[in-house]
């Protein structure tokens, strides 16, 4: 097992990382000891899992679960509601901690609901997709989407641990286990070039399912977003570098309707627009931009956005976006390869040429 912690002075947490570590009791006896604890999950996840987990919360005073449907269409305020009818219809007190167990879509709106109720109660992380334990589980990032807009509802709400159990990605679907991918070559592209360089070299290994190399790749995602979220918990700068393709995903997996496309998929074309972008203002070269896209593909990602969303179409849905400041869209672009930066002072022709161009790629 790995230990890694984001540096919140009092609110400093740890990231555990490593397999087997669901029924570690005396990870999780900390936090739950004599408390109530209330079980998020999915149909998905909970029937693998959730026996597992209830051992390792052993200690608390009452143990409760509450399973949602799985997917990204599920992810709003009507399917969060349930977790709050658990908790009301239990009575659970202020001192209850909400345990999160599944991938991005559980850990979001297992943290809103723990930021919401009784106007805010703890939880626990216990991430089951890469995407997850690479990502979105550190943070304190949490919400709900909306018909008009991606994780447009949402709040601040940091956990006080993240439980990485590396086993349970031996139950992740194919195409699941890819579109995490995608979140770890992010970090690769946006600050970390000798990660970029070792996933070059690796990919085979991830996609297989390697034990060393995924605890490697987790690890290593995981010690670079602990590095800035440590330094920026709320996006006011350096944490917003962390969104590389998010803008143009976010559109793309609106557009198409909420689970459609993975979210790592959107993301992974939305960091080849993004490349592509940062070559049109003269940043990146040809072969910069090719060998991004070799990486993207060897991961089994898509490099192109759907056809059916027309330009004008796309760009209405990026200006619906948390990244918008005074009407103009704020974008993360390559400056080299492992340098990312912010930027809304760019030719607005210039975005315009690079969504017509993806697009143009379906022939």
């Amino acid at each position: 097992m790995k230990t890694l912690h984001v540096e919140l002075g009092e609110r400093r947490y740890p990231i555990h990382i490593g397999p087997g570590l669901l029924d570690r009791v005396e990870l999780l006896a900390p936090h739950v000891q004599g408390r109530e604890v209330m079980i998020v999950s999915n149909e998905t996840v909970a029937p693998l899992y959730i026996d597992t987990l209830r051992r390792g919360v052993a200690g608390a005073a009452r143990i409760d679960s509450v399973v949602l449907p799985d997917g990204e269409q599920y992810k709003t305020l009507e399917i969060m509601n349930r977790i709050f009818d658990a908790l009301l219809r239990v009575r659970y007190s202020r001192r209850c901690v909400l345990v999160a167990l599944g991938g991005g879509v559980i850990g979001d709106m297992a943290g809103f609901a723990a930021a919401c109720y009784q106007r805010g109660v703890d939880f626990i992380q216990v991430p089951t997709t890469l995407l997850s334990q690479v990502d979105s589980s550190v943070g304190g990032k949490t919400g709900v989407n909306h018909p008009l807009g991606k994780n447009m509802i949402g709040a601040f709400h940091q956990p006080l641990c993240v439980l990485a159990d590396t086993a349970t990605l031996d139950t992740l679907p194919d195409r699941e286990l890819s579109a995490g991918l995608a979140e770890v070559i992010k970090y690769g592209l946006i600050c970390d070039l000798p990660f970029f360089r070792w996933l070059e070299q690796n990919v085979e290994l991830l996609l297989a399912r390697d034990g060393e190399a995924l605890s490697y790749a987790i690890e290593r995602c995981c010690r670079n977003k602990a590095e800035v979220v440590s330094a920026d918990e709320r996006e006011g700068g350096v944490r917003a570098l962390l969104n590389l393709g998010h803008t143009f995903g976010h559109a793309i997996e609106t557009g198409m309707g909420y689970g459609q496309w993975l979210h790592g998929e959107a993301v992974a074309t939305g960091m080849c627009m993004a490349a592509a972008m940062s070559q049109g203002l003269g940043w990146l070269d040809d072969e910069t931009v090719r060998r991004i896209e070799r990486l993207i593909t060897a991961a089994r990602l898509p490099v192109a956005p759907p056809s059916q969303l027309s330009s004008e179409r796309f760009l209405e849905l990026m200006a619906v976006d948390k990244k918008v400041q005074d009407g103009r869209i704020r974008l993360i672009l390559l400056h080299r390869l492992g340098s990312a930066v912010i930027s809304d002072d760019y030719p607005q022709p210039v975005l315009q040429a690079t969504i017509a161009n993806a697009r143009g790629r379906h022939g």
